[in-house]
């Protein structure tokens, strides 16, 4: 059995074909569900029996031989114990002709289709399925039918053509084909055998008509044809490009061990240039055998092979990368700190990290000459602040002071993991990641390297995660082996200088802040702005806007100019929008040159009144103190990410019976909460202020903050809330130019706030004399410099009863207004 196949198995009926087709049994008889067999009327087929139920229908057929049964295909071969939704419902009725006693207690049953018929329900027995079943009568052709004996000619010369051209039917499939006269028969026998499709066979066992069916069929195999013939023309085609290849291969082969038997040439100029600069690198002795490795694998492939290129870019790559090249440092301190004080004003803190960076540089190189043992370990060094402050030039500055080569990447927008780590070289384009192709371009492995806007990686996408990349390049224990997808090998990062630059530090994940030195610089206060302009920005923009002859060396900006422009038409932390006034100013003072009709060409310096002929009318306007003839007017200090402000809390009180706190201005939770605790301290300690306590049952309290439509948030405001709540309360004035900032306990403890000197700045600029401060905040008045202190006196408080004993005055303000308290109802209950 085993040697033959399931075509040999067929055999040719000499009787009436109608005989075989004329079953017309109906009700319920055993059922064999076969899988992935789909058996037609008249055809003989062995079926390999090894399912429980299906060996129990073969022994109830072999004591009963002329009893019939019914064969239908499953949907699924993987259901064992099938339902009726899982079985074809046409099928055909069958007679068991043998049955074939294989090893492993396994046996072939040889069926033989009788009629088509159809499954009306499906049973399950424990010896074998059952169902219930139909005839289905077929439409037979007439024996004189020319049309059908003429296409079933062309379906056995179609049926020889398919089965010379695929190789997974036997030799003698075509003799057997012939061999079968009955035109029915070789129809129903070349729909069994054709391999196509379960279901497009239970198309053809379903059309009614042998003749359709014909039809149906000669479609079908005409498709089967075109694709093999279209599979074999794709092989010979393959076949001629791999036998031109190896061609090649083995020509090339010839060519190379001739020139080696001649003592010729190394190879092509490609392979030299590489050998030449391999010999002049620096590499350990690992890096050295991985060269070796995939250097040697060059020759086993063709040159004009893609596989070739992308080795040898690959190579290429490896022997440009600076491995052990540095550049020596300038170990200058005053060096360092001249050329960083020259191109950055202010900046104390940064500048104070790079000097400190610079005498441990040193300190290590005098103890490696002193063969003492040192730990090796990068500088990872983050600069936070806000935009335009000077962050990523900074980074040319401290690549020049110390003399290392310059190198940056920016981040912003970045989603893709390999963009770090490089790609694989099995990927069609790889190439190395961003980090090693900067070190290729700079040519040194110590440089200032920039990581530009870190905070605006995108985390977490479909391509990975460039941030938890980005742990690896800084990290100072790791990046010494730092692994480059496309590389392969590890490079040391930990002698390269990184310095990163964000906005926001809120959006970095936790692991890599904590990698991080972080230093913030803060926005610039106007005197900073004015000192900016007047040693680089002004200079810079004449040279930009063509005022660099000798007669125009003279030509430069008031003092009060500069500060008016700062003041009155920039709003920003940094200098990018001053630089852009200063330069529209030059622009227009350029076109007024150029167009008046004298031929003067002296220019005089800008003075203040000139500014608003040139830039307009102004853009900002700054608060300004309002006096004290208020009551319930406090002025408070606020940070903001462009500088510090003064703002305004106002109180005011009306007749009321629920005693209801409203809160306007656009404040955030924080604030709002300030403002709950300072009305319940104040309502807590109504003695203080000399009050009645019923007065917060008779009277609404309302505490809006100006400029409604800008947010306003955070604790800093808490004193002055509780200071304007009890100035409205008692009426009295508040001191003369006095400012406050402070958060407030429930308790009526004051806190220390933050942007301590933005705030002082900016109630200076405001005419503000006095300053109440929590007194933990000395520390940070201390770190100011004595000249921005001038006419400023701070008063240092540890609750808010300090704040009151200072800030309010005894003096009763204009127009005060009479509290009218209603009398307390008597409760006493009569009998």
């Amino acid at each position: 059995m085993n040697e033959n196949s399931q075509i040999q198995m067929i055999a040719d009926y000499e009787g009436d074909i109608e005989t075989l087709f004329d079953i017309n049994f109906d009700g319920v008889i055993p059922i064999l569900a076969t899988r992935n067999i789909v058996m037609f009327p008249g055809v003989i087929c062995p079926i390999l029996i090894g399912r429980e139920q299906s060996v129990g229908l073969i022994d109830a057929m072999r004591a009963n031989p002329n009893r019939i049964f019914a064969v239908f295909c499953q949907r699924n071969s993987d259901v064992e114990i099938p339902s009726k939704e899982d079985v074809y419902t046409t099928g055909v009725y069958a007679k068991l002709v043998k049955v074939i006693d294989l090893p492993g207690n396994q046996k072939t049953a040889i069926v033989q289709g009788l009629s088509r018929c159809t499954l009306d329900d499906f049973y399950y027995t424990p010896a074998y399925f059952e169902g219930k079943v139909s005839a289905m009568p077929e439409l037979l052709p007439k024996a004189d039918d020319t049309e059908f004996n003429t296409a079933v000619k062309t379906m056995r010369r179609s049926m020889e053509e398919y089965i010379q051209k695929n190789d997974e039917f036997p030799n003698e499939s075509a003799f057997a084909l012939q061999n079968i006269s009955n035109n029915i028969l070789v129809t129903n026998f070349s729909a069994t055998n054709l391999p196509i499709s379960i279901t497009e066979k239970m198309g053809l066992l379903e059309t009614q008509s042998i003749k359709e069916r014909l039809f149906n069929l000669l479609r079908i195999l005409s498709r089967e044809i075109q694709f093999l013939d279209l599979k074999l023309n794709i092989q010979n085609k393959t076949h001629e490009d791999i036998d031109e290849q190896q061609r090649e291969y083995f020509l090339h082969q010839q060519m190379r061990n001739i020139r080696e038997e001649l003592g010729g040439s190394e190879g092509s100029p490609e392979k030299k240039a590489l050998k030449d600069k391999a010999a002049a690198q620096k590499w350990s002795e690992d890096v050295k055998k991985v060269f070796e490795r995939e250097y040697d694998k060059l020759d086993n492939y063709n040159p004009q092979s893609p596989d070739y290129q992308i080795q040898l870019t690959y190579l290429q790559t490896f022997v440009s990368l600076p491995w052990g090249e540095k550049t020596v440092d300038n170990l200058d301190l005053k060096h360092a700190e001249k050329v960083l004080n020259s191109d950055h004003y202010a900046m104390e803190k940064v500048k104070e990290r790079i000097l400190e960076f610079l005498a441990v540089m040193k300190l290590r190189s005098m103890a490696r000459q002193n063969n003492e043992e040192i730990r090796h370990k990068s500088q990872i060094i983050c600069l936070f602040g806000p935009p335009g402050v000077g962050k990523t030039s900074l980074g040319k500055s401290i690549a020049k002071a110390i003399n290392r080569k310059y190198a940056r990447i920016s981040l912003g927008g970045m989603h893709d993991e390999s963009e770090i780590r490089g790609h694989r070289r099995t990927y069609i384009g790889a190439m190395p990641g961003r980090i090693i192709k900067a070190l290729q371009k700079v040519g040194s492995s110590n440089p200032v390297f920039i990581l530009d806007e870190i905070d605006k990686v995108t985390q977490k996408t479909i391509n990975g995660d460039p941030t938890s990349a980005l742990l690896e390049v800084l990290d100072p224990e790791q990046n010494s082996t730092f692994h480059d997808n496309y590389l392969d090998v590890d490079y040391d990062l930990s002698d390269v200088l990184f310095i990163c630059t964000a906005n926001d530090l809120g959006t970095l994940p936790k692991p890599l802040l904590d990698r991080m030195e972080i230093i913030e610089i803060t926005g610039y206060t106007t005197e900073e702005k004015y000192e900016i302009a007047k040693r680089h920005l002004v200079k810079r923009d004449k040279q930009d806007n063509g005022f660099a002859g000798k007669e125009y060396k003279d030509l430069k900006f008031d003092k009060k100019a500069l500060i008016r422009i700062i003041e009155q038409y920039t709003r920003e932390s940094g200098v990018r929008q001053l630089d852009r006034q200063i330069n529209k100013v030059l622009r227009k003072l350029a076109v007024e040159m150029l167009t008046k009709e004298s031929e003067e060409t002296g220019l005089e310096k800008i003075q203040v009144d000139d500014i608003e002929k040139y830039l307009g009318k102004p853009l900002v306007t700054r608060e300004i103190y309002q006096g004290n003839n208020y009551a319930g007017v406090v002025t408070g200090l606020a940070w903001t990410s462009v500088g510090g402000e003064i703002l305004f809390i106002e109180t005011s009180l009306s007749k009321g019976k629920a005693g209801k706190l409203t809160l306007t201005g656009n404040l955030g939770d924080v604030m709002k909460e300030s403002a709950v605790l300072a009305l319940e301290y104040c309502k807590a300690h109504s003695d203080l202020l000399n009050i009645d306590y019923r007065i917060f049952d008779n009277y609404n309290i309302h505490i809006h903050v100006p400029e409604g439509a800008t947010p306003k948030d955070g604790p800093s405001a808490g004193i002055t809330i509780a200071t304007s709540i009890a100035s409205a309360l008692t009426q009295r004035k508040v001191r003369k130019n006095t400012a406050m900032t402070g958060e407030i306990t429930l308790r009526g403890r004051v806190l220390p706030v933050g942007g301590i000197k933005e705030k002082i700045l900016a109630a200076k600029r405001a005419g503000i004399t006095d300053i109440l401060l929590c007194h933990e905040n000395r520390k940070d008045i201390e770190e100011i410099a004595d000249f921005y202190l001038t006419g400023l006196e701070f008063h240092y408080v540890e609750n808010v009863k300090d704040v009151w004993d200072f800030a309010l005055t005894d003096e009763k303000v204009d127009n005060a207004i009479e509290f009218t308290i209603e009398p307390e109802k008597d409760k006493t209950q009569t009998a």
